[in-house]
């Protein structure tokens, strides 16, 4: 059990800190979003954490997200929710560039990145005593906020698009969840969660509506710092709905370097989406601090089919303050890019990180990304939760064989 290797030890952080107007709020009450209506960040003594706590200290933990345990916001042991996470692999696939790593999310629990940001905002609600738990999803995050539920004894409403991926719907329900199709986007799920008109009283977990996905997500950029040595790479593709990864990853970086755990350079953060829902990208693109809401939005790449994002400003000011930019790719080209490194380097993407691929190969052609830049892409799942393209040939093994045209196939 995880508790045996880390028994209560003491938490650094010291409140909750609104990211719009910088009013703070008390850590250790249950929190949605600040007074202004804008995600919370949690904030730490970092001096003193940087004293508790060093990188060999770190090295010599078992694997997995847990093992910064000093960075996280859980208090007591007894409220760590873990269902075996691991280390994700940084994976080099030299068929298809040269400097180029893929970090492969698709092996933590419920088989996507999720599992990260949900795992401490379930672990938070049972530390703080919610019962039930409610939360809009396009398929993964409501299996993850599921199964971690689930773990702690916790109720849980998932709401999703009627077009979301049949197994991801059966997934969550076999996990516990009670599933509620919708006839519209994430944001209209969102909505419906956010009324709970009959007042059930769940606990809105949706993206960046409470403090803790972020701090899950965040270590993405702890681990990945780490398996580079406590280097950064020269950019970060990452694919971008609500967010929360690429806004947790920044800040993990900026606590780094308050720590002196890392130095000043930074990657340039990549915000990459497809361009049937791109508000991110339009908003990049014509220098404004907000994005507006997505009309008609559509894309074979479901997890980021967000058509409006509550921490839009904190996406923005990330890419801008780190000297990156935003990118779409249409559906073929993330379907090109999907089969691609399929082939070549024999990885499955799904198709939300396959469009960091497709973004990638845009970014190259420009002269943005450099032939010696390292280049780090989020896979953010395996491409098994969704459709993949039909064997249509089959053999007759009593008809005569055509060896020659097998081969040539």
């Amino acid at each position: 059990m995880f508790q045996s290797h880390f028994p209560d030890l003491p938490t650094f952080v010291t409140h909750l800190e609104c990211s719009y107007t910088g009013e703070r709020q008390n850590a250790d009450q249950l929190a949605s979003v600040s007074a202004a209506g804008k995600p919370l960040l949690v904030r730490y003594d970092l001096k003193a954490l940087a004293g508790a706590v060093s990188k060999d200290d770190v090295a010599a933990r078992p694997g997995g997200f847990w093992r910064y345990r000093e960075f996280l916001p859980v208090r007591h042991a007894e409220n760590i929710l873990s269902l075996g996470e691991v280390t994700t692999p940084l994976i080099p696939c030299p068929n298809i560039a040269e400097n180029l790593l893929v970090k492969d999310e698709g092996i933590l629990p419920t088989g996507s990145f999720k599992a990260r940001g949900l795992a401490l905002a379930v672990s938070m609600a049972k530390e703080l005593g919610v019962t039930r738990m409610a939360i809009p999803t396009n398929g993964n995050a409501g299996a993850a906020m599921t199964a971690y539920a689930s773990r702690a004894g916790i109720v849980s409403y998932v709401f999703c698009p009627s077009d979301t991926p049949d197994i991801n719907m059966r997934e969550t329900q076999l996990l516990g969840a009670k599933v509620v199709p919708v006839d519209g986007l994430i944001n209209d799920c969102g909505k419906l969660v956010a009324e709970d008109k009959n007042g059930i009283g769940w606990f809105n977990a949706a993206t960046l509506r409470e403090p803790y996905r972020i701090e899950g997500k965040k270590t993405m950029g702890l681990e990945l710092a780490e398996q580079l040595g406590w280097e950064l790479p020269d950019v970060i593709f990452y694919p971008t709905g609500g967010g929360t990864g690429l806004i947790g990853m920044w800040k993990a970086f900026a606590e780094l370097a308050a720590m002196g755990w890392i130095g000043d350079q930074r990657p340039n953060m990549v915000a990459v989406q497809a361009t049937g829902c791109a508000p991110i990208v339009k908003a990049w693109q014509d220098g404004a601090d907000h994005a507006e809401l997505w009309p008609d939005a559509h894309t074979i790449a479901a997890g980021i089919r967000v058509p409006v994002a509550i921490g839009d400003f904190l996406i923005l000011n990330a890419v801008r303050d780190s000297g990156g930019y935003a990118l779409a790719a249409p559906d073929d080209e993330i379907s090109a890019a999907q089969a691609e490194v399929a082939a070549k380097d024999g990885m499955l993407m799904g198709p939300e990180g396959a469009t960091t691929y497709a973004a990638l190969r845009h970014a190259v052609a420009d002269g943005r990304v450099g032939k010696f830049d390292q280049v780090v892409l989020f896979n953010c799942g395996p491409s098994l939760k969704y459709p993949m393209p039909p064997v249509d040939r089959a053999l007759d093994r009593h008809q005569p064989i055509d060896y020659a045209a097998i081969a040539a196939a």
